[in-house]
């Protein structure tokens, strides 16, 4: 469903400009004209989708904020709820949310096909609701980890709807930028939690204050959504046709409609089932999407950016500089990173950023492997591991950290896309435990330079893969793309 209204939006709008078509999309733009005789196509106003995808991007903004709402409070928890130097319930407390995640990543395919993306918004924002009140009322370790279990459902949920709705409503031409406002969104969502956090060696019990105010955030999520667009791909698929028309008019304007719903009917064929089985995302056609989507992901977390996050602080103390400057530094880092690759998302290209980022990443894993193994001591070392990290941390957030989640839905095809997600989601989440869960092991069993020459091998094989199996998708509608990577039988 989304994958055709989506490709319709974006062909309509890529055709639309001669400003940001390429030689290939010659063929494509005559065909418009022919269809649409001595009408002059332009691209939609951005301004009229941007509010629908600001406030989609809330759930990105909750997604952050969570993952880094106990980091600084964890501390004052274990003393206020009597488990103070117990090491696994701490880590509990912080993993357990990731366990949660990973069921709201597996069913949000389903959810979302079956009720809607914006009603998936909202039961996405209720569990996190719950959670954070369960947390910040109880008075037991059993109640933080069910409030952690619930937040991390919503977390699951959240992410890979984003990516779907901001795919689905998003012009072409902005869509890589629109993509980007998912990372930026999560990283102010991190930077929020470290900065609510700060009070909490100070004023006892701040840290129930820390998991109040994210229902507010939820909150507003849930309500803005009974007035932001419906994916009209979606409505489509329903056979909401009317329906459809109306948001195409909300997202792109009354002179747009009639084009966007030739296009959902071009490409509606009324051969696809509505029934997408499990076996279909590993089998067939469709295994080799979901196999690129997946390696993507599992790459993403196997470069090792979450063991440097989690490592870094300790890093930063080595050289001097206080955790509370630390976390300044890596946020920044994070969000510079974030910012450039929303300007440059829809002029270099998805997979050139992919490209740049994983090889900047292996770069920095370079100088972590050269610290690691200097016999020289002092300031000039340990700056040099700092510089190292976040360089790491911003080349991460150029292309690998963003790309992913918007090129997914961009190269599933419609039928598919939102299970296709819900699995490469669930890949990541799996992997992103794992790898919190065993990297303090491995540092300490295999060392801090063969742990780094891991993780910069699997930055360099992620080079590889990408330019060998990911197509770039910058400008092409997702029709275009869906023909390149399944040709029809």
């Amino acid at each position: 469903m989304r994958g055709h209204r989506t490709g319709e939006f974006s062909m309509y709008k890529r055709m639309s400009s001669r400003d940001f078509t390429v030689a290939a999309d010659v063929e494509d733009n005559s065909v418009v004209s022919q269809s649409i005789p001595g009408q002059e196509i332009t691209n939609p106003s951005w301004r009229l989708s941007f509010p629908h995808v600001l406030a989609a991007t809330i759930s990105a903004f909750l997604f952050g904020y969570h993952l880094g709402v106990v980091n600084e409070p964890l501390e004052s928890i274990s003393l206020d709820l009597g488990f103070n130097g117990n090491t696994l319930a701490e880590g509990l407390v912080v993993s357990t949310c990731l366990g949660g995640a990973l069921i709201g990543s597996l069913f949000s395919g389903w959810i979302a096909d079956g009720i809607g993306r914006r009603r998936a918004f909202q039961l996405c924002a209720l569990p996190m609701i719950v959670g954070a009140s369960i947390s910040a009322t109880t008075k037991t370790l059993a109640g933080m980890l069910l409030g952690r279990l619930l937040v991390g459902t919503g977390m699951g949920l959240g992410p890979p709807v984003a990516s779907l709705y901001v795919t689905e409503v998003s012009p072409s031409f902005v869509r890589g930028t629109y993509g980007s406002f998912i990372q930026i969104a999560t990283c102010l969502g991190l930077m929020a939690a470290l900065f609510i956090g700060i009070p909490v060696r100070e004023i006892a019990g701040w840290w129930r204050i820390c998991f109040w105010i994210s229902t507010v955030p939820a909150g507003i999520l849930a309500l803005s959504m009974m007035f932001c667009a419906e994916s009209p791909h979606w409505l489509y698929k329903q056979g909401r046709t009317a329906e459809a028309e109306a948001e195409f008019e909300r997202l792109l304007g009354g002179a747009h409609v009639k084009f966007a719903m030739q296009e959902l009917s071009k490409l509606d064929r009324g051969d696809d089932s509505d029934v997408v089985h499990f076996s279909e995302l590993l089998y067939g056609r469709c295994f080799r999407v979901v196999f690129i989507g997946s390696t993507l992901f599992a790459l993403q977390q196997l470069s090792g950016i979450n063991a440097i996050f989690y490592f870094s602080s300790t890093v930063f103390k080595n050289a001097g500089v206080p955790s509370d400057l630390a976390n300044v530094f890596v946020g920044i880092a994070n969000l510079s990173g974030s910012v450039i690759a929303m300007v440059l998302m829809d002029k270099m290209g998805r997979k050139v950023l992919l490209l740049w980022s994983f090889s900047g990443m292996a770069v920095s894993m370079g100088l972590q492997v050269v610290v690691a193994s200097s016999n020289m001591l002092g300031s000039g070392t340990l700056y040099l591991s700092v510089g190292g990290m976040l360089m790491f941390v911003f080349t991460f957030a150029i292309g690998a950290g963003p790309v992913p989640g918007l090129l997914l839905p961009e190269i599933f095809p419609s039928r598919i896309r939102a299970k296709a997600m819900a699995v490469c989601m669930s890949v990541h989440w799996v992997i992103n435990f794992f790898v919190g869960l065993l990297f303090l092991r491995l540092l300490e069993q295999l060392g801090p330079r063969l742990l780094y020459t891991i993780f910069g091998t699997f930055c360099l094989m992620a080079v590889v893969f990408v330019k060998r199996n990911v197509m770039e998708t910058k400008g092409k509608s997702l029709q275009e793309i869906e023909i390149a990577l399944l040709p029809p039988e």
